[in-house]
């Protein structure tokens, strides 16, 4: 198992170097990517395989060390278990399916060659961030994709609005990477240990009421401390407010890397984490109330930009703030099996609708604004039937691979409000609500684009195509998981032994639904369904039927309309506060510290030893009785001295 691992994590590293270091063709550098990617994916099918089916126990083994300082020990080391299994199989495949998807996006590129370079990296670097079984292997990864998708935001480093969004994400992830690493840091302090299972144990078996003063007279629970810091970034990483404000910045790369980062890999890192840090989570009521919190806030809040969105990817981005919104309520309701549930399936459908907007972008000469689509039904079959698989499958459409992972959050998430966990009310109306929001932006966003008057120019028409099979391939693919993977693997992962001895608890008994229809009969009876419908028929009001409407609403509602349109105004007041105060704070320590102290000390140093210079200058006049007079002068301050003192 331990070849295994290493190969999987090596063969997308050695895909990397050779198509981004070696003198290869464009044909070789796609192929020595995908064949590496590709096996990682089979690789991390056996691994599932002998896990799952196998029987084969957890491997857990150190690889080697990097460093030993003291009781602290740096290392790398695998961590094989079910949940591990899981998150390969799901960052191998979607990458697979990216890394052939983009030789049809990318084809016409100049950045070619290194475009496969990064994404095959970004894959390496996320299989040694989900593999990991220590903190330092975990940091590791966890900085090593926030670089590549730095890299990656900016690939079209000519482009400005390019440069601003990847230093946008780089500096916000760094303020939840500073919580991060801060959390990291108090896990040494508190257990000695780096190593996830030791630290485990320890807390397990530890006293859960030692405290820290973090403030003098304020004494706070060493574990809350712990997971909120975790946690804070986590909120950096998979986007929560109110560090989500990167995400939708993140569109300005190419289309395959924003699937890319969407669905598998960055933003599903936080996720995998907290889940995979369940065992301290769970001792502390704290730190579960902040998630919930951060986790409505932004399912509901998020979702709503969505519906004033204009540009097709920006509208998948704020859905991708939604769902791991969603995702991040389920972790605070300690419903870590539901999280990782939706995680997985929301990895295959938001692939699929990325993508799907890509092959749109691609048939449209890269023109985003859905106000220029409509009708591309008839000329775009597979994109479009495609993109409606995804669409119901991300409104939890009975049946489909979103209806199964979204439900359990809403009844996770109700069992911790009948739990009288803080903030578990507001998160349960939160998500409930926020199924009619999904809904009605993603059903407006595919009518606007496959249905309707066509609103394109008229050269943009008589080209519409569908796109090459390197491109609807990848769709047919992930459509197929996108429809049935909730069907298959609810009943294992949420009412069965699946993730036992991954995660620290499950609020669902095996005994709680009797299978796949009966979970099915329970939600077509909740309020959650009808939301879902109600929001699917008031797209299909406003933009098929009356699209005159939408108009007048956001007339009427002007302040509302821009309110949203301004992003609650969060863009802005950082680039003032933070960038503005940044750039403020540089200037004064310019002006009155370089300039005025340290220029001024200098030069007035400077321009003072001149002006002595110039007076002393006067005496050397090269006449004698000059000299004469003035050692004269001399000697009677020398005499004068010697009377006086």
């Amino acid at each position: 198992m331990q070849n295994v691992a290493i190969a999987i994590v090596l063969a997308p590293l050695f895909g990397a170097i050779i198509a981004g270091l070696f003198p290869v063709s464009r044909r070789v550098a796609h192929w020595v990517t995908n064949g590496a990617v590709g096996l990682s994916f089979f690789m991390s099918l056996y691994v599932f395989y002998q896990i799952v089916f196998g029987g084969h126990e957890t491997f857990n083994e150190t690889l080697y060390t990097w460093l030993v300082a003291g009781n602290i020990h740096l290392e790398v080391g695998f961590m094989l278990d079910s949940l591990t299994a899981l998150m390969m199989v799901v960052v191998t495949f979607v990458s697979w399916m990216v890394h052939i998807y983009t030789i049809g996006y990318m084809h016409d590129d100049p950045g070619y060659k290194r475009f496969f370079s990064y994404i095959s990296l970004f894959t390496f670097a996320m299989l040694m961030l989900v593999m990991s079984n220590n903190f330092v292997q975990l940091f590791f990864g966890w900085e090593a994709v926030g670089l590549v998708s730095y890299l990656l935001i900016g690939f079209w480093f000519t482009k400005e609005s390019a440069i601003y969004a990847n230093l946008k994400a780089f500096l916000v992830n760094r303020v939840g990477d500073f919580g991060f690493i801060l959390g990291i840091a108090a896990v040494l302090m508190t257990f000695n240990s780096l190593n996830y299972t030791e630290v485990f144990e320890l807390a397990q078996a530890g006293d859960y009421d030692k405290t820290i003063s973090i403030f003098a007279g304020s004494e706070w629970s060493i574990m809350s401390v712990i997971c909120i810091l975790l946690f804070i970034g986590a909120m950096g990483k998979s986007a929560q407010f109110p560090l989500h404000v990167w995400l939708p910045d993140s569109m300005e790369g190419p289309t395959p890397i924003s699937a890319l980062i969407h669905a598998a890999t960055m933003v599903t890192a936080g996720i995998f984490m907290v889940a995979r840090m369940s065992p301290l989570f769970e001792l502390s009521e704290t730190a579960l109330s902040f998630v919930l919190i951060i986790g409505a806030i932004t399912a509901f809040f998020m979702g709503i930009l969505g519906l004033v969105q204009n540009d097709i990817k920006r509208v998948i981005a704020y859905s991708t703030l939604s769902q791991l919104g969603y995702m991040t309520v389920a972790l605070g309701a300690s419903a870590y099996a539901a999280g990782i549930f939706h995680l997985m399936t929301h990895a295959f459908f938001k692939a699929l609708l990325f993508l799907g907007a890509g092959s749109v972008i691609i048939a449209m000469h890269h023109e985003q604004d859905m106000r220029k689509m409509g009708g591309l039904k008839k000329y775009m079959p597979i994109t479009y039937w495609t993109a409606l698989l995804g669409s119901l499958a991300l409104i939890g459409f009975p049946g489909f691979a979103g209806f199964f992972s979204k439900d359990a959050i809403i009844e996770a998430t109700h069992l911790a409000y009948e739990a009288e966990r803080a903030g578990a009310g507001i998160a349960y109306y939160a998500v409930t609500l926020g199924v009619f929001i999904t809904a009605l932006y993603t059903f407006r966003m595919f009518f606007l684009t496959f249905h309707g008057k066509e609103r394109m120019d008229e050269h943009t028409r008589k080209h519409l195509h569908e796109t090459p099979w390197v491109v609807t391939g990848p769709l047919i693919a992930l459509a197929i998981p996108s429809v049935f993977i909730g069907m298959f693997t609810i009943s294992p992962l949420l009412f069965g032994n699946y993730f036992e001895g991954a995660i620290a608890h499950n609020p669902f008994a095996p005994g709680d639904y009797h299978g796949v229809l009966s979970f099915i009969g329970h939600g077509l009876m909740q309020l959650p369904f009808w939301l879902s419908i109600a929001g699917l028929g008031t797209a299909y009001f406003l933009y098929i039927k009356r699209p005159d409407i939408p108009a007048m609403i956001a007339e009427r509602a002007s302040l509302l309309h821009k309110i949203l349109l301004d992003k609650y105004g969060l863009d802005r007041f950082n680039d003032w506060f933070f960038a503005g105060g940044a750039r403020r704070l540089g200037s004064g320590f310019w002006q009155f510290g370089d300039v005025k102290a340290i220029d001024g000390l200098i030069n007035g140093t400077a321009n003072t030893i001149a002006w002595f210079s110039s007076v002393v200058r006067h005496v050397q006049t090269g006449i004698l009785y000059h000299y004469a007079f003035a050692m004269i002068i001399g000697l009677a301050v020398l005499l004068g001295t010697f009377v006086v003192f």
